[in-house]
C-alpha cells in the first residue's frame, strides 16, 4: 500500500489536515446546494464528507490494513451503500407529492450527497488533490450546467 494512505497514530496534524479538507470540500460543494435553498445544503454535504473522511481514517488509524489488506476497500463500499440510502431518502421527499403522473424530483442533489462521499473519501486517504479537483469540478457541474439547462 502506498505511503500516502498510511497514518502513524500520533499523527494528528495530518488527521486534522485531512478533516478540514474533507469539510472544505463538502462545503464547496454544500454552498451551491446551499444558495439554490436545496434541503441538502451545507451543512449536509459537510457532513457526509467528514463522515466519510473519519470511515477512511479508522482502519488506516487501527493498523487493521496490516491484518486485513482489504480492509479500507469493505469501509469505502459500506460508505458508497450508505450513502445511497441518504441520497434515496432525498429522491423519496422530494417527489411525495401527490400527483397523477410519476415526478422524481432530487436527483442531482442525490449525486452530490453521494459524489461528497466520494470525495470525502478521498480526503480521508490523503489524496486532498483529487478531493479539491473534484469538489471543484462537481461545483462547476452544479451552477454551469444548470445554466445550459434553462437554455434548452
Amino acid at each position: 500500500m502506498p505511503n500516502t494512505y498510511y497514518l502513524a497514530t500520533n499523527d494528528w496534524l495530518n488527521i486534522s489536515f485531512r478533516l478540514c479538507i474533507a469539510l472544505l470540500i463538502g462545503g464547496i460543494i454544500g454552498w451551491e446546494r446551499e444558495i439554490r435553498r436545496k434541503p441538502a445544503g451545507l451543512r449536509t454535504h459537510m457532513l457526509v464528507t467528514l463522515g466519510s473522511a473519519l470511515f477512511t481514517i479508522i482502519p488506516l488509524q487501527t493498523g487493521e490494513l496490516q491484518t486485513s489488506p482489504d480492509a479500507l476497500s469493505r469501509v469505502i463500499q459500506g460508505i458508497a451503500t450508505g450513502v445511497g440510502f441518504l441520497g434515496a431518502g432525498e429522491i423519496v421527499r422530494q417527489s411525495s407529492q401527490p400527483s397523477e403522473q410519476l415526478e422524481i424530483k432530487g436527483l442531482t442533489s442525490a449525486a452530490a450527497i453521494w459524489l461528497s462521499a466520494g470525495l470525502g473519501i478521498a480526503a480521508g486517504c490523503g489524496l486532498w488533490q483529487l478531493g479539491l479537483i473534484g469538489a471543484i469540478l462537481a461545483f462547476l457541474i452544479l451552477k454551469v450546467f444548470k445554466r445550459l439547462e434553462k437554455h434548452n
